[in-house]
């Protein structure tokens, strides 16, 4: 029988039934009642009649040829034919070896770095507070994903990740470099538990990304609290800023935990202020006892603000907060330009209360750093409690009595 040319597969005209004209080595052209013309690749394997399907006429042309376009080599039905046939030879199932590929290409789109990272994105956020939940979608998104998103996760290695980090790295954007190689090792360890990758690549980079310079907050120098002291009670801006400074010295809570905080998580009869999980960086309620010099700075705030749902709403919006950089740029606006930040106040306690005998436990649980241990997190924050409210009392005491010009020591706690 003629092998096919492309002459007479043109002169093939559609019957009310399928029927297929033999080429060579299995290889048919079926031609279908609508028109259509399809390419199969008849064999045997393990004596059991099969077939396959290898693509339509013309899109796959009889012969291989050049596109004229791109230079590059189209397959034609007797090259997919010869491909199919080589398989055979090793005593492999085409269609079977056919179904694998296509199984694995599913499972290469399913698990691309990105579509991984949105994954453990999902999984993490629960544990994050929205700023850190933006920053880590930005991060990936921006950074992450142009360069290494469409990799499938077992695929991608250390080069990979090394000149994306390398990129960011040559903007001068050090702390983002460092923060997104720790993201992706971040997403690779997931992958590695989850089984659909056997390596963490970012693992291999340690040395290999220039060190960061770390940038401590500027904190108050303690030398200059009597003077900042003084210049706050006469501080000639919004009186909600002031206050706002004056609860930051006193609690030394993050300036983001503040801005964002609500009348109703002010209980006056307790002298307490219970900051929602949601709202906490380690994503755990944190209880602030309020000394009585704090309760009166919130009996003052409260007859400027007391009648919206925020201590420190925004001039245009009451029911957004004040900027982030209201109360810095008040501390400018004050002459400690560079010297001190809102954030800085813990800093200053940290230390002051160290050096002054307190338990560190106790401090540590005020500050609300976390405790990864879950049952030892909570045993700590119902021992400390009478701790931390004397503390918190001493502390205020001695910034009045530093304001006042005494020689005061923050009280040790008894033994």
């Amino acid at each position: 029988m003629a092998m096919l040319t492309d002459t007479k597969i043109r002169t093939l005209k559609p019957r009310e039934s399928l029927y297929r004209v033999a080429d060579s080595g299995g290889l048919c052209l079926e031609v279908r009642p609508t028109g259509a013309k399809l390419w199969r690749y008849r064999y045997r394997h393990l004596g059991i009649p099969k077939m396959i399907g290898l693509g339509s006429y013309p899109d796959v042309p009889l012969a291989g040829r050049v596109d004229p376009e791109t230079g590059e080599w189209i397959n034609g039905a007797r090259d997919l034919r010869d491909k199919a046939r080589k398989e055979l030879g090793t005593g492999a199932d085409p269609s079977a070896q056919r179904k694998e590929r296509k199984r694995r290409s599913l499972m290469s789109a399913a698990n691309t770095f990105q579509a991984v990272a949105l994954e453990w994105f999902e999984k993490e956020s629960g544990r994050w507070t929205e700023h850190h939940l933006a920053d880590v979608r930005r991060s990936l998104t921006k950074e992450a994903f142009p360069s290494i998103g469409a990799i499938p996760i077992a695929d991608l290695d250390a080069v990979a990740v090394l000149a994306c980090i390398k990129a960011i790295e040559k903007r001068g954007a050090l702390e983002v470099a460092h923060r997104t190689a720790q993201r992706i090792s971040a997403v690779c360890r997931f992958a590695v538990l989850t089984g659909r990758a056997k390596h963490n690549p970012a693992s291999d980079l340690r040395g290999a990304i220039k060190a960061r310079k770390v940038e401590h907050m500027a904190a108050m120098p303690r030398d200059e609290l009597p003077e900042f002291l003084a210049k706050l009670d006469h501080y000639n801006g919004r009186p909600e800023t002031r206050i706002g400074l004056r609860l930051l010295a006193l609690t030394f809570v993050r300036t983001g935990e503040l801005r964002k905080a609500l009348w109703d998580e002010i209980n006056f009869d307790k002298s307490e202020w219970r900051i929602p999980a949601e709202r906490m960086k380690m994503r755990e309620e944190h209880i602030v006892p309020l000394a009585p010099q704090a309760i009166a700075a919130l009996r003052e705030l409260q007859r400027i603000t007391g009648k919206t749902p925020l201590l420190f709403p925004g001039r245009s919006n009451a029911f957004k907060p004040v900027s982030e950089n209201t109360f810095l740029y008040a501390l400018y606006r004050m002459g400690y330009h560079g010297r001190a930040t809102g954030h800085g106040f813990r800093a200053l306690a940290s230390t002051t209360l160290n050096e002054h005998g307190w338990n560190p436990d106790v401090i540590e649980r005020q500050l609300a750093h976390g405790e990864r241990n879950k049952v030892r997190a909570a045993y700590n924050r119902a021992q400390y409690m009478d701790e931390r409210r004397k503390m918190m009392t001493s502390w205020a005491d001695f910034l009045d009595g530093v304001k006042a010009g005494a020689n005061i020591v923050p009280m040790k706690r008894r033994a």
